[in-house]
């Protein structure tokens, strides 16, 4: 036999105890107000979710049963009435009784569940956030002989529960005493619980009152007959401001059956950042879900806010903001097109409504145009550009010019726009956000469209060579000029062209500021950055000054025969074309404008000394 001790049989061992959850309610309302809830104002909401509730349980077996929900602010405290489908004591120890549960999942109810507001079982225990003690009287609907029942609870994690005569409650349904806790009083108060219950309530499909006075304001204002569609948009102009504070420049219908979603859309009278999130105002089965849904609709719609009822999409566990899930995808692609069909019906039928629109959003319109190439069809002969030949449309433009150029940067476009205007080039500024990608795309909307970016070399192309007598006879000037600005990577070019008043052009592209970033960095560099940087250099063009010898000023500097003068005059007439580009400038653009400004001075008050 094993000497050693022998082991008993798993069959043979004892199953370990079992134990439950300690719950420390105290520390689980601490969690819900700072953690899951926003805000404690979500208390109002959870007491009319589960009387609405109630009331939807109670009417699936009773259809003629009445339908009501009263709120009552009274001495420091809150009653809540309804007439719904009430508890027996069983129901109270198992439901009430247990964090985690609500009537919502009892089995008696599950036919009805489609139609409950409740997808979670926190129920009551919300209500803690306002108050230190609950009381609950309740008589079953489904067993009309059980007595009423009283359910009361503390903050502490305590209840008692008890029958009562039935006096006490003659008529089915559930009645909810709150007891303000320390400090939260405010938030029973009746101003306070009038405002909420508006608020959350205003689309239930039942009689909600406080006190005498109706909260539900049924039908829904987008669902009101009107005597002809302008009463309706002003009534709905009228609803945007009340909820909204803004007038809307127009209103859009959004309806999708299937998703069981029906509201509208108020376009925003002024312009808004893309960056900024839209947020909507979202309510599930009548109840205010959330006045912050940010991913309601597509990203590019952010010139429109929101508000409607649902009762399809899915609430996050705090019921304050909308889960993200296939639904809510598809519901995001559903409104998303509601506001692609009304841009279109617009275009179609309404281009005053159209223009006004657009000036003011025509940035959404780009952002959805750059994805949407029926869009962009149609809104071609609306979106404005900023051009060569005025504020005018991509389709005007191309149908003005054979070629399309563009630039890619404000600065290239402020260089170049008004010498290529006057050689007659035409040039839309796609510096502007989308610009640039919707004027690539132009092809692929108006076949036989060229489209070309400009730079450097085209320009300088459609400006008059000079008479090659003439540019000999300026050799010294340029030689002189270009070691100047040879430092600086700038070549120097002589041309003829208009306007005469523009004495000098500066000309870069992307590939030569790209190249001049390389070098100041080298420059800065320890040996081994400068190594690595210097086997990076490539053969980019550098950038170009070109004068105009068309230009007074040009020639009066090309007749001087002093290197150092014609230096500096040149450096001045680098800065000033820096300048006219709007171009932010280097520290060694700075520099150079400095020394040049206190060269001029010099030679102008070295000459006045000399009686020149």
């Amino acid at each position: 036999m094993d000497s050693q001790t022998s082991q008993p049989s798993p069959a043979s061992q004892s199953p370990p105890p079992s134990h439950s959850f300690q719950v420390d309610l105290r520390g689980l309302v601490d969690l819900l107000s700072h953690h899951l809830y926003s805000s404690p104002r979500v208390y109002l909401r959870e007491l009319l979710q589960n009387a609405v509730d109630a009331v939807t349980a109670r009417r699936a077996a009773e259809p003629d049963a009445p339908a009501r929900v009263r709120l009552y602010p009274v001495d420091g405290g809150l009653r809540v009435e309804d007439t719904g489908v009430g508890l027996t004591e069983p129901d109270v120890h198992g439901l009430l009784a247990t964090i985690g549960r609500s009537s919502k999942r009892a089995e008696s109810l599950a036919q009805a569940r489609s139609d409950f507001l409740g997808q979670f079982g926190i129920g009551l225990l919300a209500c803690f956030l306002v108050a230190e003690r609950i009381r609950v009287v309740s008589r079953s609907a489904r067993t009309p002989d059980a007595p009423p029942v009283e359910w009361t609870a503390r903050d502490d994690g305590s209840y008692t529960v008890r029958t009562l005569p039935a006096a006490a409650r003659p008529e089915p349904g559930t009645t909810v005493y709150l007891t303000a806790r320390a400090g939260a009083a405010q938030w029973l108060a009746p101003e306070r619980v009038r405002a909420l219950a508006r608020d959350f309530g205003s689309l239930l499909p039942y009689d909600v009152r406080v006190g005498d006075e109706p909260v539900t304001e049924l039908p829904a204002p987008w669902d009101r007959a009107h005597p002809g569609p302008a009463d309706r948009r002003a009534a709905l102009a009228r609803h945007c401001r009340e909820l909204f504070g803004f007038t809307p420049l127009d209103s859009i219908d959004l309806r999708v059956p299937l998703a069981g979603i029906h509201g509208v859309a108020y376009v925003l009278p002024s312009a808004v950042s893309p960056a900024q999130r839209a947020t909507h105002r979202v309510h599930l089965k009548g109840m205010l879900l959330t006045e912050r849904a940010e991913q309601l609709l597509p990203d590019w719609a952010f010139f429109v806010r929101c508000v409607l009822d649902t009762d399809s999409l899915r609430p996050t566990a705090s019921r304050e903001s909308l889960y993200e899930d296939e639904t809510l995808a598809a519901v995001r692609d559903a409104l998303g097109e509601r506001i692609r069909s009304w841009l279109t019906g617009l275009a179609a039928g309404d281009p005053e409504r159209l223009s006004a629109f657009l000036a003011v959003h025509h940035l959404g319109v780009k952002s959805l145009a750059r994805h949407d190439r029926e869009m962009l069809r149609t809104m071609l002969p609306w979106l404005p550009f900023e051009t060569t030949d005025g504020r005018i449309s991509l389709e005007e433009f191309a149908r003005r010019h054979p070629v399309v150029h563009f630039t890619r940067t404000v600065e290239e476009y402020r260089q170049v726009a008004p010498i290529a205007s006057a050689q007659g080039v035409g040039v839309v500024n796609g510096g502007y956000t989308y610009d640039s990608e919707l004027v690539e795309a132009l092809p692929s909307v108006r076949p036989g469209t060229v489209v070309a970016e400009l730079d450097a070399d085209t320009v300088t192309a459609h400006l008059d060579a000079v008479d090659p007598g003439e540019e000999l006879a300026l050799s010294g000037f340029l030689a002189a000029a270009r070691a100047r600005l040879d430092p600086l990577g700038c070549d120097v070019v002589l041309r003829a062209f208009h306007p005469l008043s523009v004495p000098a052009l500066h000309l870069d592209d992307r590939s030569a500021r790209h190249e001049q970033a390389r070098a100041e960095a080298e420059e800065r560099a320890d040996d081994l950055w400068a190594g690595i940087l210097g086997s990076l250099r490539g053969s980019a063009p550098r950038a170009r000054l070109v004068l105009n010898q068309l230009n007074p000023l040009v020639r009066r500097i090309g007749a001087l025969g002093d290197p150092e003068l014609i230096g500096t005059a040149t450096e001045s007439l680098y800065g000033q074309a820096l300048l006219m580009a709007r171009r932010p400038l280097r520290p060694a653009d700075s520099a150079l404008l400095n020394r040049a400004f206190i060269g001029l001075l010099e030679w102008a008050t070295h000459g006045e000394g000399n009686g020149r």
